[in-house]
């Protein structure tokens, strides 16, 4: 998978938490928060844009038991392709070859 192809999967993970129910934003906001948390304990400090598309395409699997413990009533918080997507997109940001919404090629 290339990757302009999972940053617009992981933007449209955005938009989606974006024109969720606003009841129900709070909670999709808790677990994203906790799946972004886990891939910082996993990545580590410094990390590459590539690391994080390799973590992504290897297995997303562990992202459901997150979510579930966080939400474990509300299963409709556990969709991989708002809350999975959504924390993938938001770590990119802080990936060391990334910057204003494009690799650094080199970095």
């Amino acid at each position: 998978m290339s990757f302009e192809n999972v940053i617009y999967q992981w933007q449209q993970g955005e938009r989606r938490l974006r024109d969720a129910p606003v009841e129900r934003t709070q909670l999709l906001e808790r677990v994203t928060e906790a799946l972004v948390a886990e891939l910082r304990r996993r990545l580590g400090g410094r990390f590459s844009a590539e690391e994080l598309v390799e973590c992504y395409e290897r297995s997303t699997a562990w992202c459901l038991q997150v979510a579930m413990q966080v939400a474990p009533e509300a299963p409709w918080a556990w969709e991989a392709g708002v809350v999975v997507d959504t924390a993938f997109g938001r770590y990119l940001r802080e990936a060391a070859d990334y910057a204003g919404g494009r690799r650094e090629i080199g970095a």
